[in-house]
């Protein structure tokens, strides 16, 4: 099942579905993918749609064109900023549309080409992996540029993932790294010639795996990020309490193979 949209000036997020795989295109080419307001609504209604769907294991980011992920927010949208309080909205905003795609019950796979700046940088952050054509740059060079913000929530984002140090290199200096600067762990560097089989590949392995697992997981992770020690109950009932669970049991007695049900 494919849905589709005529690309017009101020871009669309394409959301695509092939089985178990969700593939989310980014697709304003002209100018590198920068986000319109439309933009972001579409990325989160995907992402509200996707959510509801239980066939769904992993879904895949991407820039169209191959030449950026995403180049930020759009500048000009800015021009209409009155006062500080258009930045707290703008920033609440970007806030929902990025616990949105971090929420999603499945992984998500964010694929750099070239460039992922600003709100590029907070979406990729936001996903489970990154994979990144070599040379690909990252950062948010605000301070040499615009002269904005980053909200406490998307710092907190950034340096969970990256680390302090490197993110005050990235926000103080400017700095737009390269993938193969960043810390290891943190983005595969993978030749554009080997990148489509690649994601191909991680993309079954994903959907291999116990898709409860995966979910509760990734919940027990994200309260992680801002509770030390957050209530987890519901997540361990739900694993163990799952006929998945039953299942791996059995095929392991059996040594066979899993066949998980997402329930």
């Amino acid at each position: 099942m494919t849905h589709k949209s005529p690309v017009a000036a101020d871009g669309h997020v394409r959301c695509s579905i092939e089985g178990p795989i969700a593939r989310l295109t980014i697709d304003r080419t002209a100018a590198r993918n920068a986000m319109t307001w439309r933009m972001y609504e579409e990325l989160a209604a995907a992402c509200a749609s996707l959510s509801g769907n239980g066939g769904i294991r992993v879904a895949v980011l991407r820039g169209a064109g191959g030449k950026a992920f995403i180049a930020g927010t759009d500048i000009e949208q800015f021009r209409a900023f009155a006062s500080g309080e258009d930045g707290i909205a703008y920033e609440k905003r970007i806030e929902a549309y990025i616990s949105g795609l971090q929420a999603l019950p499945f992984p998500t796979i964010a694929v750099v080409e070239g460039w992922a700046v600003g709100g590029g940088l907070a979406i990729a952050n936001a996903c489970d992996i990154r994979i990144a054509t070599p040379g690909s740059r990252f950062g948010v060079p605000i301070a040499r540029t615009l002269g904005n913000c980053l909200s406490a929530a998307n710092l907190r984002r950034l340096t969970a993932t990256l680390g302090t140090a490197v993110v005050q290199r990235m926000l103080l200096l400017a700095e737009m790294p390269t993938a193969e600067e960043l810390p290891r762990g943190y983005v595969s560097v993978v030749a554009a010639d080997e990148l489509d089989a690649h994601i191909d590949d991680l993309c079954r392995r994903i959907a291999g795996h116990a898709p409860i697992t995966l979910r509760v997981t990734k919940e027990a992770l994200r309260r992680l990020a801002t509770d030390p020690n957050p209530d987890d109950a519901d997540l361990i009932r739900a694993a163990y309490g799952s006929a998945d669970f039953r299942e791996g049991i059995e095929a392991f007695s059996a040594k066979r193979p899993p066949h998980w049900q997402g329930r």
